[in-house]
């Protein structure tokens, strides 16, 4: 390989300093026993924060951004990897403690690395990425606690983000009724496109004192929190679920006790960066299968360089962004 490569590097201790193009080697990068030549990776809303300094995430400095990458083996201390073949890394402390996919070579642990996928290459499982993993996360969290399709709509907030358009596509794939909800009017017929039965504006949720609303969805993928958050609690019908997975509108959650103890809803989590390596493998897999995406063309927005990062980072966290950025670092 060659011994100097460009990666996008962040520096931020107890403050934000710096991010931008840097080059690097080999025995700049974060230690690990599998070097990956990386072909692309994306832009999701925590690589923004870092890249930006909006928000805290990297818990040492300095390091690579970018929390997904997919590429090829370079070299391989472990017998599970060989030199050639394709794999892919999401999550599991990429761009916090560990340097990230916006470098064209990384240095990763064996046992955080995905074969890639039957089914998906370098580019397809980067348009997917996180947000298409959290998404399939979430999904398998409402399936595992029992939601059906014949309990009713799922509402998905924040419905044109990475998270909410591939959440859209993929509930409709597997036949619920799916309503999205959007605060940008010019995008319905984008979430219409991904299978959305109903787009409604964020005017229809209720912010009050209100032990339980009449019951309205069968269970709900909540991008949001705060308020947002708070009021599916009190609006979701009898043995609904909601799966919270952001925190764009806020931390706090205030909320009744009501709909759990009356209603028998469940509230659940997902974390994408620490899901355990068993269940990361099986989620990939059923994505290169049966969750593979139909409409992945439509949710890829653009595709943009290291150098074009500022910029991409500024755009999705001004809303500008409708579906997922791709990141590729070779030369095309």
């Amino acid at each position: 390989m060659q011994e100097s490569f460009k990666a996008f590097r962040v520096h931020a201790g107890k403050e934000f300093e710096r991010a931008g193009l840097e080059s690097l080697t080999l025995n700049d990068l974060s230690p690990g026993g599998v070097v990956i030549k990386v072909e692309y990776s994306s832009v999701n809303y925590k690589d923004a924060l870092a890249g930006t300094g909006q928000g805290k995430i990297l818990r040492k400095s300095p390091l690579n951004g970018g929390i997904d990458l997919a590429g090829v083996v370079v070299s391989s201390e472990s017998d599970q990897f060989k030199a050639g073949q394709s794999v892919l890394v999401n999550g599991s402390g990429l761009s916090e403690v560990h340097d990230g996919g916006y470098s064209q070579y990384a240095r990763v642990p064996a046992d955080w690395i995905v074969p890639m996928p039957i089914g998906l290459n370098a580019k397809t499982s980067m348009i997917i990425g996180t947000a298409g993993f959290t998404a399939a996360l979430a999904i398998q969290r409402l399936q595992d606690n029992h939601q059906t399709p014949d309990q009713g709509p799922i509402l998905v907030t924040g419905a044109t983000g990475g998270v909410g358009s591939f959440a859209v596509q993929l509930l409709a794939q597997l036949g619920y009724e799916v309503i999205a909800m959007t605060r940008k009017q010019q995008q319905h017929d984008y979430l219409y496109s991904l299978g959305a039965s109903t787009v409604v504006n964020s005017d229809v949720m209720k912010v009050d004192d209100a032990s339980m609303h009449k019951g309205l969805w069968g269970g709900a993928i909540d991008n949001l929190g705060g308020d947002t958050l708070a009021w599916l609690t009190k609006s979701v019908k009898p043995w609904g679920n909601i799966v919270s997975i952001g925190m764009a509108s806020g931390v706090n959650v205030n909320t009744s006790a009501m709909p759990f103890i009356l209603r028998g809803i469940s509230l659940l989590g997902v974390t994408s960066a620490a899901c355990p390596q068993t269940l990361r493998k099986q989620v990939w897999q059923k994505l290169g299968n049966e969750l593979l995406p139909g409409k992945l063309d439509q949710v890829c927005n653009a595709e943009v360089s290291l150098e074009q990062l500022p910029e991409a980072f500024s755009n999705l966290l001004d809303g500008k962004i409708c579906g997922r950025q791709l990141v590729w670092l070779q030369i095309k």
